[in-house]
């Protein structure tokens, strides 16, 4: 049975908001459905940009892949309509992201998968996540004084590749859960490769902003700047040598990707950087392995809110927040509410104080999972939140936990870049992806058509703080702590929302404030993933510049907090599953959803 997620009390709060609802909608210029005129290839695409720079979902009930752009999109899309699985759509959605986004997301990179199973019922989740080389040491980023090195000069070149895990994870869901033939899933990749491709505005713009790094890249520079120029919009960009990959990988699996000439390429290019080396090794290929993990719930207005654990912090935070808001009546307060995002800024000042200091990959270190969302913790947690005015501290808690292992707090950057693909497919079943390389265009190293990770730069530079060991620095085979929030949120134990984003330690956030947007506001899902951000990691709450919630600078700065604008570019793509389905795609990226 099919089920609505909107509460009477949602509901009315949504009919009393149809100003803040528009204005939600228009807060950024989408890109219009002109945009990238070579993706009228699919009957729909064309409708479905409209409806998005309209502010309206894109309504289906047999199927819908949302992804951030519409080529990819597609290439979903003719998966689903010949009766392949959201694993099967997946697998050529990540292949053409990989050609079409490459700063984002790609073979080189890692990802996290939420699954919900149709036939069983059963909710679970890949971990395809980079890992630190067996030759990394816990001092890789810091000199030889132990001084942690400036980011960037640890971000471009070898020394932040970690080994790429998307392939793996590409494999192994299609294992599981496909229906359709491996090898015919890198078709619309592979033509796409061979034949061409229009540069996106997007594309063109990211490129144009790394020009410096591009640049010095001996690798990478042939590509996207040959002969110094950098593209532009519309221009074709052919990639055979990713065509080579994908028809390799096609044939033999994933095993061509860590074995063999490719392999050897990828060592080659990581500890040939000529100035910054990395110790990747053939040995970490072959070793790489994708892990099942649990899914983290939450409750949240009589649903679980289900995500990605350890080694990602997204679930864990992502709870926390909208645990520490459930006993505030958010729906009476409405989305203009200097009050609401009080709330939701200082919940997620202490989720992320909690974040920093107990969130790491678990198969390492001893993470109090169930402490961190459990209800008697959260309860008292909330209880800082009945004040009238801004914490004037954000510290980190003590969950249930072994107190004699004191731990010291993480400030580590984690850039926006990253992708999120969210997929139902005819028979039920649901998908959340969130795929990335971390920083746009990841190391700046590309070798047989694709970039390489820089991954490890998601690890704690330094190890310990005030003599107590800091729980996400790097080790040999570690994980490095991510944002990353694919979730799928379930009522009576079937899917009714599946939604991610990009954006680096903002994830979280955006995927928050969605979500509460939907089952608080009563916003549908397009309206939810336009809405204007609010964001509040550390302290000081950030505005999206340009946007209606410009409004609110004034009554946070009144309610004691720090404020500043700026550009907060998520690509929340969300499908919420009711009596129909209803795709959304953020208007601040290319992305669409189709459906049929």
């Amino acid at each position: 049975m099919i089920r609505t997620t909107l509460g009477l009390c949602a509901l009315l709060t949504a009919l009393a908001l149809p100003l803040f609802a528009q204005q939600a909608a228009d807060a950024v210029a989408p890109e219009g459905p002109s945009e990238l005129a070579q993706s009228a290839q699919h009957p729909q695409t064309q409708a479905a940009l409209e409806a998005k720079q309209a502010g309206r979902p894109v309504r289906a009930h047999d199927w819908m892949v949302a992804a951030a752009h519409p080529l990819a999109a597609e290439a979903g899309a003719e998966v689903l309509a010949r009766g392949g699985s959201a694993a099967d759509a997946m697998v050529a959605v990540q292949a053409v992201l990989g050609l079409v986004e490459p700063q984002s997301s790609g073979l080189g990179g890692g990802a996290f998968l939420v699954w919900y199973d149709a036939a069983t019922g059963a909710l679970t989740t890949l971990d395809g996540r980079e890992t630190a080389p067996l030759d990394a040491t816990p001092r890789l980023f810091q000199d030889e004084n132990g001084a942690p090195m400036e980011f960037f000069d640890a971000v471009i070149g070898g020394r932040s590749v970690g080994t790429p895990g998307t392939p793996a994870l590409l494999e192994e869901a299609h294992r599981r859960w496909g229906r359709a033939n491996w090898a015919g899933l890198f078709d619309a990749a592979i033509g796409l490769a061979e034949d061409g491709f229009e540069v996106s505005p997007r594309l063109a713009a990211m490129v144009a902003g790394d020009m410096l790094n591009l640049m010095k890249s001996e690798t990478a520079r042939p590509y996207f700047l040959p002969g110094g120029v950098r593209p532009t919009p519309g221009h074709r960009l052919r990639n055979p040598a990713y065509a080579a990959t994908l028809r390799a990988i096609a044939r033999d699996g994933a095993r061509a990707f860590y074995t063999g000439a490719i392999a050897r390429d990828i060592v080659a290019t990581v500890q040939g950087a000529s100035d910054n080396p990395g110790t990747l090794s053939m040995t970490d290929l072959a070793l790489y392995r994708v892990r099942e993990r649990p899914p983290v719930c939450a409750p949240y207005r009589g649903r679980q809110v289900c995500g990605m654990g350890p080694p990602s912090s997204g679930a864990l935070t992502l709870g926390q927040i909208l645990g520490l808001v459930e006993p505030f009546d958010l729906a009476a307060l409405g989305p203009r509410s200097a009050e609401a995002w009080r709330l939701i800024g200082d919940a997620s000042r202490l989720a992320f104080a909690d974040r920093g200091r107990y969130m790491a990959d678990s198969d390492f270190v001893a993470v109090p999972v169930k402490g961190l969302i459990a209800p008697d913790y959260l309860r008292d947690r909330a209880a800082l939140l009945r004040g009238t005015r801004a914490l004037d501290e954000a510290a980190p808690g003590e969950p249930e936990f072994d107190h004699a292992l004191r731990r010291a707090d993480d400030i580590a950057i984690e850039l926006p870049s990253t992708s999120h693909i969210s997929i139902v497919d005819s028979y039920g079943n649901a998908l959340a992806m969130t795929t990335t390389i971390e920083n746009g265009f990841g190391s700046r190293l590309m070798t047989n058509g694709f970039l390489l990770n820089n991954e490890l730069t998601d690890f704690s530079f330094a190890t310990h703080s005030g003599g107590r060991p800091i729980a996400n620095a790097l080790a040999p085979g570690k994980r490095p702590r991510s944002s990353m929030s694919p979730t799928i949120v379930m009522e009576d134990g079937a899917p009714v929302l599946v939604l991610g984003s990009p954006g680096g330690s903002r994830i979280i956030g955006y995927v928050a404030q969605a979500l509460i947007a939907h089952l608080d506001w009563g916003m549908d899902v397009q309206q939810a993933v336009a809405m204007p951000h609010l964001l509040n990691r550390f302290g000081a709450f950030e505005i999206e510049a340009g946007s209606s919630a410009m409004a609110l600078q004034t009554p946070l700065e009144a309610l004691g907090f720090e404020t500043g604008l700026t550009p907060l570019v998520s690509g929340l793509h969300a499908i919420a599953i009711g009596d129909d389905l209803q795709g959304g795609a953020d208007p601040r990226r290319e992305g669409v959803a189709l459906g049929r």
